[in-house]
Parts: C-alpha cells; sequence; structure tokens
C-alpha cells in the first residue's frame, strides 16, 4: 500500500541543510495497523507527514499503491489525499461548528452538494464512533475521547484506504486512550483501512499494532512485527520503550538477581503456548527447581503471550532449556 524508496528529509535553517529523516526503505502493507515510535524529535511526526507529502521529501520516492506522489501535479495530488484520513493530536475541531458539521466538513470540502447524502453519511458515522446523541453540540461542550472520535469520523468521510494517526492517543487518559484504541482497531477490522499509528508510547503499539518501526535521531533504528520488536528488542532505544513496561528489570537488569543461585534465564510463550503448562511439565520430568522472579501474561494485538524471568538450577538444567526450547518457548540467559 504504502512504499518510502531512498526518501530523506532535510530543512534549512540559517543557511544549513538539518536532516531530520536519514534516508531509508519502508513498506507498508494494504491493511495493516503499522507504528512508528520514537522520542520527541525523533523524525516520526515528519515521516507521516510524508505519507500525504504534507511534508515533501528532499530526495526519494512515496508511492501509494505504486503511485508516485512526489510527481504528481497540484490537481492530482489533492485527488490523492482524499484517500487519506488524517487525525491529530489536540483534535483541530472546527470550534464554531457542531459535531456534525465538523464531521460533513470534509465532504462539503470535496465538492458534495446532495445534503441528503451528507445527512446519511454523517449519521453513519456518528454510529460507528458512539456519538450519536452529541451531533448538535459543539466541541467545547466534549470530553477529550468525544473530540477524538469526532476527529476520527471526520477523518473517515470520505471514505480514504489509508487512515494516519498523529499522536492520536497522546492528549488522553488511559482509560479514554484504551476505548480510542479498541475503536481503531475495530475500524481497521471492519474496513480494511490500512492504519498508520505515531506514538511514543510502545504500549499502544503493543494494543493495537501489526508491525512497527522504531526511529532514533532521523533514523530506523529496528522494525519489524510487533511480537519480534517488543520480545526480542535489539537497539538500545527499542529496549528502553519496552523497559518502561518492566521497569523493576529496566532499574538493573539481570545484575538485579546477582544473588539469587542458578541460571537467570528468560522464557517467551506467544500462541497457545502462553496457556499450556509447559514449564511444569519440563521440570518434573528433568527434576530441575525454579524460581519464578517476575513476569507477565498479556496480549500483543490479538495475540497472547507471556514472558517469565526464572532462576533455574539442578543438574537437568541443559535438558530442560532443551525440551522448552523444542516446545516451541524462546529462552534467553541472561548474563550477570
Amino acid at each position: 500500500m504504502i512504499r518510502f524508496v531512498d526518501v530523506h528529509k532535510s530543512y534549512r535553517v540559517d543557511g544549513k541543510d538539518i536532516s531530520a529523516l536519514q534516508p531509508f526503505n519502508l513498506d507498508i502493507a494494504d491493511g495493516e495497523v503499522f507504528g512508528i515510535i520514537g522520542h520527541s524529535g525523533a523524525g516520526k511526526s515528519t515521516l507521516i507527514r510524508l505519507i500525504n507529502l504534507l511534508e515533501r521529501p528532499s530526495g526519494g520516492s512515496v508511492l501509494i499503491d505504486e503511485v508516485d506522489l512526489t510527481r504528481l501535479d497540484d490537481r492530482a495530488l489533492r485527488d490523492q489525499r482524499r484517500h487519506i484520513g488524517m487525525i491529530f493530536q489536540h483534535f483541530n475541531l472546527l470550534s464554531s461548528q457542531t459535531v456534525a458539521a465538523n464531521i460533513a466538513f470534509p465532504l462539503r470540502l470535496a465538492g458534495s452538494h446532495d445534503e441528503e447524502a451528507i445527512a446519511s453519511r454523517v449519521a453513519e458515522l456518528l454510529e460507528r464512533v458512539g456519538l450519536s446523541a452529541h451531533r448538535d453540540k459543539y466541541p467545547s461542550q466534549l470530553s477529550g475521547g468525544q473530540k477524538q472520535r469526532v476527529g476520527i469520523a471526520r477523518a473517515l468521510a470520505n471514505r480514504p484506504s489509508i487512515l494516519l494517526c498523529d499522536e492520536a492517543t497522546s492528549a488522553l487518559d488511559p482509560q479514554t486512550t484504551a476505548s480510542v484504541l479498541e475503536l481503531l482497531a475495530q475500524i481497521n477490522r471492519d474496513l480494511k483501512l490500512t492504519i498508520v499509528l505515531i506514538t511514543h508510547e510502545m504500549d499502544v503499539v503493543r494494543r493495537v499494532c501489526d508491525r512497527v518501526a522504531v526511529l532514533d535521531a532521523g533514523r530506523i533504528v529496528e522494525h519489524g512485527s510487533v511480537a519480534d520488536v517488543f520480545l526480542h528488542p535489539k537497539h538500545e532505544t527499542t529496549r528502553r520503550f519496552v523497559d518502561e513496561a518492566l521497569p523493576e528489570e529496566a532499574a538493573g537488569g539481570a545484575a538485579l538477581y546477582a544473588h539469587v543461585p542458578g541460571r537467570i534465564l528468560r522464557l517467551s510463550f506467544r500462541g497457545e503456548a502462553t496457556w499450556s503448562p509447559t514449564l511444569g511439565r519440563v521440570t518434573r520430568e528433568t527434576g530441575v527447581d525454579f524460581n519464578i522472579l517476575a513476569g507477565r501474561i498479556d496480549r500483543i494485538k490479538d495475540l497472547p503471550y507471556g514472558q517469565l524471568t526464572l532462576a533455574m538450577q539442578g543438574e537437568g538444567t541443559d535438558r530442560a532449556l532443551g525440551a522448552l526450547r523444542a516446545a516451541g518457548i524462546e529462552v534467553e540467559e541472561m548474563t550477570r
């Protein structure tokens, strides 16, 4: 659906070129939810705005369905942008217009004059985002979560094939964030939209994304499936994001367990293996002892997963590790 080919972006500041994005190649598949994560200033907002050419690349090509947007004239680019919806961190609603009028605005902007068709589309979108009872209210009368739902409905008005989410949950509290993410996941399932979502929170990526790219100082330092990146981060920046979910381990890593006897292991389970009593079976068969030091069971989008940090000791430890790996459990030995 979306391809970046040798794309880079620089800004001219005081007569000097300042690099915002170093040259990169990236593919985003049709119908997936793709996350872009990075700290402030990493270049993620610049990257997402390259998709609809709100920012033009300094070099390279941005292709959507094999159409190179960088080669289009203004009229053709406007036509392409109608297939790309965008929602924003601070909502960007028209304060003097009602909820219904805000949602209708892109339809009128696209040249629609059929009032009956506009009203029908607005009603359909209000129902989808759960705001049918608020159609005649103004943005000042809505909560933050309701405003963002209006922003989502507005972005869907012209039936886009791509939805861009620019820090769409950063201004929301945790409970509201969860409900907005579930709405985006439902839209992805129902409408088969390609969603590109930028954030500085790994938990947002974990909840809704299929794949993720990690940005650091204008470079893509790691990308892949969310399960691979989340469970086995390779770059230091990625590890810092993941460690935010494990503050007790982030503080000292394996050194926290320097006083614990045995070999310190991290076991990762995915899918049905998460619910299987494999660890208990293997330890009984091999006669090893283990002590669970930390752990969690959760989901990466729809995929159940588990991670356990444990100390294992006994003569059968090597056999136990082999049996765990043979059962599809990923085993990492942590050095102290």
